[in-house]
């Protein structure tokens, strides 16, 4: 989907249509920008910005608090619509999804009349535009979807894909972030082409088990297949301050706060963990977890709780302002509650080992 939150809210407004809409937190406070216009976008402005200095790129923005339930609303009519033509559809987010059309339910053979039947069905349903990316594999797929944004739609034929792939600016391949970028920058890969010419050991070297996925969508190999129903890998909270802070007590507050969330969520998925993580950025900006997995899996606050202090004792809250906190559990049980050994006294003393990433 194209801008879809602030789409959706110049849909429901008119009065914020052909202005730069920005949907996100308190200009005069800490909040961040979650989505905006493209009428916004002209002046530089993105998702993840703070909003203060979306304020000063743009001084006649318009914002507005996100609606996270009506965008939800809005997503599931979507996702409905996609499961009309093929009931191979893996949604990556509220407004994204990989669909499979070898095989679909209008008996059409060319995947990218498919996908502008798709696209023109979601406008008549709910006025909002969507981009598609056709291809033979996720990967190419997924990066020709933003070729021609906003409402618009890119195919890359097999014997298109070496050619489009080698002209590729590194920054859009999927899964790499500023700090690969950086990296690959700095070793002289900035398109796809350059990226080909290194051998799979070299790039395994820089980059880990990641190298190897490098190596082969650089060759337009991806063979990942679309699954309909992705598993939940973890479920968390997290809150950005107000204010930062390094006060101990308010910290403690704030993380009773969000255990009480991360238990609730729990709760509403039936589900459990055996790693809990907590989550910190400090006042500049540098962001540290702290992971504890445990030989049972957490249901509630009071087993959540009894592993923060171990957690807390790792980091530098304190004596460092805090500016955001956050808490997940992964590792999950699935749908199901396990049985578990009651705890004895002795058992609170067992050492559990600490996972620190940077």
């Amino acid at each position: 989907m194209d801008a879809f939150y602030a789409s959706v809210e110049q849909k429901d407004h008119p009065e914020f249509r052909n202005k730069p809409l920005i949907v996100g937190g308190n200009p005069q406070g800490r909040g961040v920008v979650a989505a905006c216009s493209y009428e916004a976008r002209k002046f530089g402005i993105h998702s993840a910005m703070p909003c203060a200095r979306a304020v000063k790129l743009c001084p006649q923005a318009v914002f507005t608090r996100p609606r996270l339930e009506r965008y939800k609303e809005v997503s599931t009519t979507i996702m409905d619509i996609f499961r009309q033509y093929t009931s191979l559809v893996e949604p990556l987010s509220l407004d994204e999804a990989f669909l499979d059309v070898t095989v679909n339910s209008r008996g059409q053979n060319s995947a990218t009349i498919v996908a502008e039947n798709i696209r023109q069905h979601i406008f008549s349903k709910t006025q909002l535009t969507a981009s598609a990316g056709v291809s033979f594999n996720k990967f190419l797929a997924k990066v020709a979807s933003d070729v021609n944004k906003p409402n618009g739609i890119t195919t890359v034929p097999p014997d298109h894909a070496m050619d489009f792939i080698s002209s590729l600016p590194i920054r859009k391949f999927f899964g790499v972030g500023k700090v690969t970028e950086k990296k690959m920058l700095h070793l002289g890969i900035k398109t796809g082409l350059d990226l080909r010419k290194w051998e799979e050991s070299t790039l395994t070297f820089h980059f880990g088990k990641a190298g190897s996925f490098l190596y082969n969508i650089a060759r337009g190999v991806d063979n990942r297949g679309v699954e309909p129903r992705r598993i939940r890998k973890s479920i968390g909270s997290e809150t950005t301050l107000s204010t930062d802070t390094d006060d101990i007590l308010e910290i403690h507050a704030i993380l009773k706060d969000i255990v009480s969330k991360l238990e609730t969520a729990l709760k509403k998925k039936n589900t459990g963990g055996y790693t809990l993580t907590l989550k910190i950025r400090y006042h500049d900006f540098v962001t540290i977890s702290r992971s504890v997995t445990t030989g049972f899996p957490l249901y509630n606050g009071d087993d959540i709780e009894r592993f923060l202090p171990g957690l807390l004792e790792s980091t530098q809250v304190g004596s460092q302002k805090v500016r955001l906190l956050g808490l997940s559990i992964s590792k999950l049980t699935g749908n199901k509650r396990i049985p578990r050994q009651l705890r004895l006294p002795f058992m609170d003393k067992e050492k559990l080992q600490l996972q620190k990433q940077p």
